[in-house]
């Protein structure tokens, strides 16, 4: 049968029988490829299964392997679980590579088998990056290879306990004829990596590139197949990297591990809140420390403003930076109406310092907070933290997971907590020694307990 031709969006995956300027589904402009369309054949039939009774099922003996590196585990639940695929994203240069090299080499100390396959960089460079990592030998082999059937045959000789593959975008299978790195081969290449992981209980991971948006090149269906999604994100100018989980069947989402690049490679921090606010400037107007939770993680992160009149007063700028856009807008209109101040001829900044991203809700009080201490020129006394959700009446609502909030902020020397009514209830049968817990009902509750 003549293989046929179709054109699919790099983009979003439509299909089209003929070339478009434009994707009819997403709209963007020269992302249609010509990739030839093959029959599926025997070989990628998958071998026939048989129903098993859920009590007839038997459990693994070890079904996590760990790493030195406990903020990975950390990430992933609990440590790597045999047999599930594993994607990572990321920047180019942010350390992917560097990160899964660390990893390979505390699996290997621990007389594991692992496979790193490198479609990017010769063995040599690889060598060059584990001297300087302290890789010291194991059972680590390396193999620089684009063909996915030799890959695939390699790892059946050699059967390791773990498969990393770097990168995805570079692998490609001699039954595509379309290039590496279009949508056809990211799908079969990972479709094939998956299998394998699943019929030989190998642990896999896949580095993932990133798009010019920010989002995993490739199809959805990539994310959808895997087991876990893991994005490392940093800004290079900063010394420090974010690992957080999208996805994890086997975790929590939105697990939060920090890294700082050092010359012997990443190096893990284990009290993040510390080192997030360990440059705060003291007594300064606009600067509040919110306690918020990542994943399962309680983390103190410092939220900035700064407010100063505009030129163009018929179109003052409000601009954020690691805050929703759209809620801090929000926050600020609560501000005006139910505090009386006005922001009509005010520039307002919002961000979070040290370059994370803070989506939670609870946050709300610490923005609200911020602004009217910059606009008042007040600033919030040193030893305070607060969290609390804000609604558009003014009311301050009770928020999940108070007492690790708390706790956390006890733990850095903070000694006066301005939180929630609703909290406070729960809080007071703990023993929470040497803090001073101030349940708050609304937002003019609070700024007349803070200034």
């Amino acid at each position: 049968m003549k293989p046929k031709a179709v054109f699919i969006c790099q983009n979003c995956g439509f299909q089209s029988p003929k070339w478009l300027g434009r994707c009819s589904s997403c709209g963007e402009w020269n992302t249609l490829i010509e990739e030839i369309e093959e029959e599926m054949t025997a070989e990628y039939s998958f071998p026939p299964s048989e129903p098993v009774l859920y009590q007839d099922i038997k459990e693994f003996k070890k079904p996590r392997i760990k790493v030195k590196i406990e903020e990975f585990n950390k990430v992933l639940g609990g440590g790597v679980v045999i047999g599930s695929l594993v994607l990572i994203g990321g920047e180019p240069g942010i350390g992917k590579s560097t990160l899964l090299l660390q990893v390979s080499r505390d699996f290997a100390s621990q007389e594991e088998k692992v496979l790193y396959v490198s479609g990017e960089e010769s063995l040599e460079q690889i060598k060059l990056r584990g001297d300087r990592l302290g890789v010291r030998g194991g059972k680590l082999y390396l193999l620089a290879e684009t063909n996915l059937e030799r890959i695939l045959a390699q790892a059946q000789k050699i059967m390791p306990q773990i498969l990393v593959v770097d990168s995805v975008q570079t692998i490609f299978s001699s039954k595509l004829a379309s290039s590496p790195g279009t949508i056809s081969q990211v799908r079969e290449v990972a479709n094939r990596v998956f299998r394998f992981a699943k019929s030989n209980q190998v642990s896999s991971f896949l580095i993932g590139h990133i798009t010019k948006e920010g989002s995993l090149a490739g199809p959805k269906s990539l994310e959808h197949m895997v087991d876990v999604v893991l994005l490392f994100e940093g800004e290079r100018d900063h010394s420090h990297r974010v690992l957080r989980a999208l996805k994890n069947r086997f975790g929590p989402v939105s697990e939060l591990a920090i890294f700082e690049m050092a010359a012997g490679g990443l190096q893990a921090i284990s009290n993040p809140s510390a080192f997030f606010l360990k440059e705060r400037p003291a007594n300064e107007a606009g600067s509040v420390v919110v306690s918020t939770i990542k994943g399962t993680r309680p983390l103190l992160v410092e939220i900035q403003s700064l407010i100063s009149s505009t030129l163009f007063t018929s179109n003052p700028r409000r601009m954020s930076v690691g805050l929703d856009h759209f809620r801090a807008a929000m926050l600020l209109a609560i501000v005006e109406k139910k505090l009386g101040y006005s922001f009509s001829g005010e520039d307002i900044y919002l961000n979070v310092a040290g370059g994370l991203v803070i989506e939670e809700p609870a946050t709300d009080l610490g923005v609200i907070l911020a602004a009217v201490s910059c606009l008042k020129n007040r600033p919030v006394p040193s030893g305070m933290v607060t969290f609390g959700e804000v609604g558009l009446s003014g009311e301050i609502r009770s928020v999940g997971q108070a007492l690790p909030r708390v706790k956390e902020a006890v733990s850095l020397g903070f000694e006066t907590i301005i939180l929630p009514q609703g909290n406070i209830a729960l809080l007071e049968k703990e023993d929470l020694p040497g803090v001073r817990l101030v349940g708050v009902k609304n937002i003019k509750e609070a700024t007349d307990k803070v200034f």
